[in-house]
């Protein structure tokens, strides 16, 4: 992809984006982009031609031995051209009514005293609420957050109906700019996925896959060179949401029950002081899909197909 054309399509992306999150924010306005930013809220994706890349390599960094229930040697993508961390969005096999829900568990790494001074990051109702309605779930965690709430982290990470996948230690930007997130250089990015990754091993959580979810879904061919030996997947999505910083959980389940498609990768938050309607939302688009004909999977399911 040109630069030009990349530029033409990250403006209408960012555009459509606003927009959406505008129309979930209960009548408040769209929050600030540094809000945004910690929230992870979406940016463009670059690099189309690295998401085309499909076929199975080499599994990402070591982790414990999974749980029942975790793949031993989670699917991944092989990498894109020159050698270019592989992206991943959607399901190659769109025929099949799968959807995975994925749940970003942002915190980022100067936001401790916050959480002291009882801010909640966390948001246990959700975990509980996939729980009871049995909805296989990825988890995209950074390390600070399993740091400031190990038991959850291990918790979350011995339980086989989730999966743990990276969001950076730090939830700095990996390509700037990034809604005004500190950026972080190419060894920087790369020692913080390896932070993140020791953190939910320090933890305990041991279902832990090989895909990185970009700090404000932002990225460029820069950030996909910088991550090439960490043998990840980049996962994306192609449906937003719209639960960060939203006051309606109506609003929210309209906004996925009307972009999902079979083979979807759905972007949600785990965090209760940013998303507090997130649970309640899942609670209307599970029963909703399911009546629809939808089955819920893991991303690595959805890779794997």
């Amino acid at each position: 992809m040109t630069n030009s054309v990349r530029k033409v399509a990250a403006a209408a992306a960012t555009a459509a984006l606003g927009a959406a999150l505008a129309g979930c924010g209960g009548g408040a306005g769209a929050p600030d982009a540094g809000r945004e930013a910690r929230m992870g809220t979406p940016a463009a994706s670059a690099s189309a031609s690295a998401s085309a890349s499909a076929s199975a390599a080499a599994s990402g960094p070591p982790a414990a031995s999974p749980q029942a229930g975790a793949p031993a040697k989670p699917p991944t993508m092989a990498p894109g051209p020159n050698g270019l961390t592989p992206v991943f969005e959607r399901a190659k096999q769109q025929t099949d009514k799968t959807v995975a829900l994925t749940f970003d568990a942002d915190m980022t790494s100067d936001q401790g005293p916050r959480a002291a001074d009882g801010e909640h990051f966390d948001n246990p109702a959700l975990i509980s609420t996939l729980r009871t309605l049995k909805v296989p779930s990825t988890i995209f965690m950074t390390g600070r957050w399993a740091e400031e709430y190990p038991d959850q982290a291990k918790s979350i990470g011995t339980d086989p109906n989730f999966e743990i996948a990276n969001h950076s230690y730090s939830h700095h930007a990996f390509k700037s700019p990034c809604y005004g997130l500190p950026a972080l250089d190419s060894a920087a990015a790369r020692a913080d996925v390896d932070r993140a990754f020791a953190a939910f091993r320090q933890a305990g959580a041991v279902n832990t896959v090989p895909y990185f979810r970009f700090p404000g879904g932002c990225y460029d061919d820069q950030a996909l060179r910088a991550l090439s030996t960490a043998k990840v997947t980049a996962v994306q999505w192609d449906v937003v949401s719209g639960d960060a910083f939203a006051k309606d959980p109506g609003a929210v389940a309209e906004q996925v029950l009307t972009g999902v498609k079979p083979g979807s990768v759905v972007v949600m938050h785990c965090t209760r002081s940013a998303a507090p309607v997130t649970e309640e939302a899942v609670q209307r688009i599970v029963p909703e899909l399911r009546k629809r004909g939808y089955r819920f999977v893991k991303v690595s399911e959805l890779i794997g197909t």
